[in-house]
């Protein structure tokens, strides 16, 4: 019996030591000092020994279980200490910290737009120009080759602001026409030209003003285009970015 004391002692001291979490730890303690455990699963065997060899036994078994209950204890502080560790680790809160921003409300879709498209021909090249909104009618339609009794000049069609009679007279261009909100964002690809500085890899996105008023639009609306001019630029490269586009947004 003194060697199976002395087994089970190296036993369970080694057991302890591995142990890691607190479940193998209780566990562990039932297996070796619970009242069905291996300890006391040895001492039944002590009546069967003779009077000198039950006070040898006796005391062994003392001490073995002096010994466990030290290595148990010894794994319990040690145990704990690294499971606090973690727990205090893991549910770490610094409340000086500011607290998260509310993220209330977003971008208009229209502006969500814009900028979308801005990017993808700012991909390929392509500056944004920003020109007025208000322009003269030389902008809006004499430069692009509408004469004057296209539809498109009627009272009807066009917001028109100020009379001829008030117009100032252009370096280039001579008598610049009426004020109007322009119909279309055009105007911008003759204002990128009259600058002189080419090539030209532009796009335009703008209100516009237009007197009817659909179930697609109402009298202001948004529209935009680009305007490329280069050497050797053919109708490929038109359909190039125009499938670019279409592909992107």
């Amino acid at each position: 019996m003194i060697s199976e004391l002395t087994q089970l002692e190296t036993e369970c001291l080694q057991a302890f030591a591995q142990i890691t979490n607190s479940e193998e730890l209780e566990a562990s303690r039932v297996a070796y000092l619970g009242r069905k455990g291996r300890l006391a699963d040895l001492m039944k065997d002590l009546p069967k020994l003779s009077d000198e060899e039950k006070r040898a036994a006796g005391a062994k078994a003392n001490e073995v279980k002096s010994a466990i209950e030290g290595a148990f204890l010894a794994a319990q502080s040690r145990i704990t200490a690294s499971e606090s560790s973690g727990r205090i680790e893991k549910e770490w809160l610094d409340v000086s910290l500011p607290a998260k921003e509310s993220h209330v409300g977003h971008l208009h879709l229209t502006t969500q737009a814009i900028e979308e498209i801005s990017d993808i021909f700012k991909r390929i090249g392509f500056v944004r120009a920003h020109h007025p909104e208000v322009d003269w009618d030389y902008y809006a339609f004499e430069s692009l080759n509408m004469p004057k009794d296209h539809p498109a000049r009627d009272d009807w069609e066009t917001f028109f602001v100020a009379a001829g009679a008030d117009a100032p007279v252009g370096p280039l261009v001579g008598d610049l026409g009426k004020i109007v909100l322009t119909p279309h964002t055009s105007n911008a690809q003759v204002r990128e030209m009259e600058k002189g500085n080419l090539p030209i890899r532009m796009i335009n996105i703008g209100k516009c003003y237009r007197r009817q008023s659909t179930s697609r639009h109402l009298t202001m609306f948004h529209q935009f285009e680009g305007l490329m001019i280069d050497e050797k630029v053919t109708v490929t490269e038109l359909k190039g970015v125009c499938d670019h586009f279409a592909k992107s947004f």
